[in-house]
């Protein structure tokens, strides 16, 4: 019998999961780790602001592989910048081992995946290798409960559900007995996917890349509708918020202003992250946050770039109006 001839496309892993669930920590992993695989990365970001291909690009030399789509959902807006992207790639001819996507928080994995199956010229040259969802143990059942307006689907669900592998992310902000009842929740979503266990989003890219997870079949026994280019709605009452503003900020009535807004709208604070200029510091600083989580750490030196504070919020009930007027009491005078 003769053996069947080697799939020689490039093998596209997505990165989905909630908002703060590890995506970009987990990219950054992907893009430092010693495989010796050249992988190109086409990022999407959800917001006016960009945040996160300064959190990545810093780590990766080769810039020239890393794509951006702002300002849209990477599962409508941006579907056709996405196509017009992997189309430039194939056009170079460059040698890869792959592509990562990373979608936004918000984003329904299903019509991303869809692509790979409904445009000719991809599909001959790229499949679909497996979609990651990185899942955040200490706030997914909240996102799981939320209740959505009817029509409007719950994309923590969705993430789940379409997930060939599920990386169950900030171990250390659980107890065992929360894992063992997160993990027989993401079961009931999904009990084909294994589940990865991990902390700050640390594991093999064994796990990621190249794993040939993707069954066609199992989605569409899930969903009969999936090669249907089918419309879908989002929750609207969830939003970006974000601006660039120049100058230094002072460090003590900063960690105030922060302290202060986790501590009034944190439930409302699906997301903040942002780089920040503070005064007396040559490095820039970057914050992150998640409901009432917070983590900072010094990024690289500002050097003879303009020194701006770069600041977006994905969330409920925010009033750009008055975060900007109180975060600005946190800037030197």
């Amino acid at each position: 019998m003769a053996q069947e001839a080697q799939d020689t496309r490039v093998p596209v892993t997505v990165l989905t999961g909630y908002l703060g669930s590890g995506k970009t920590t987990l990219l950054n992993r992907i893009l430092t780790a010693q495989h010796g695989k050249k992988i190109a990365v086409i990022e999407n970001e959800f917001g006016e602001v960009g945040i996160d291909d300064s959190l990545v690009k810093q780590r990766f030399e080769t810039e020239e592989d890393i794509f951006e789509m702002n300002n849209g959902c990477i599962c409508c807006t941006v579907r056709g910048d996405l196509i017009r992207i992997l189309s430039k790639l194939f056009r170079r001819r460059t040698a890869l081992d792959g592509i990562v996507i990373e979608s936004t928080g918000l984003a329904d994995p299903g019509p991303i995946a869809q692509t790979f199956f409904m445009d000719e010229s991809i599909k001959e040259f790229a499949r679909l290798d497996g979609i990651i969802a990185l899942v955040d143990a200490k706030h997914i059942e909240m996102h799981l409960d939320e209740e959505k307006p009817e029509g409007v689907e719950n994309e923590a669900i969705e993430q789940v559900a379409f997930a060939d592998r599920l990386l169950l992310n900030k171990l250390d902000l659980v107890e065992e007995s929360d894992v063992e009842r997160i993990e027989k929740r993401l079961r009931g979503v999904n009990k084909y996917a294994p589940i990865v266990r991990c902390t700050k989003a640390d594991v093999g890219m064994e796990q990621v890349i190249d794993i040939k997870a993707f069954e066609l079949a199992r989605i569409l026994e899930m969903d009969p509708e999936f090669l249907e280019d089918a419309e879908h709605q989002h929750d609207d009452s969830v939003y970006s918020v974000g601006w660039n503003l120049p100058g230094n900020l002072n460090m003590e009535r900063t960690n105030t202003w922060i302290a202060n807004l986790l501590r009034d709208q944190g439930v409302d604070i699906y997301r903040m992250k942002g780089i920040l200029s503070m005064a007396g510091c040559d490095d820039k600083y970057v914050y992150q946050g998640v409901h009432m989580l917070f983590t900072g750490e010094v990024l690289e030196p500002w050097g003879d770039s303009p020194r701006e504070n770069r600041l977006i919020f994905i969330g409920k009930n925010l009033n750009k109006a008055q975060l900007m007027a109180s975060f600005e009491s946190c800037l030197e005078k």
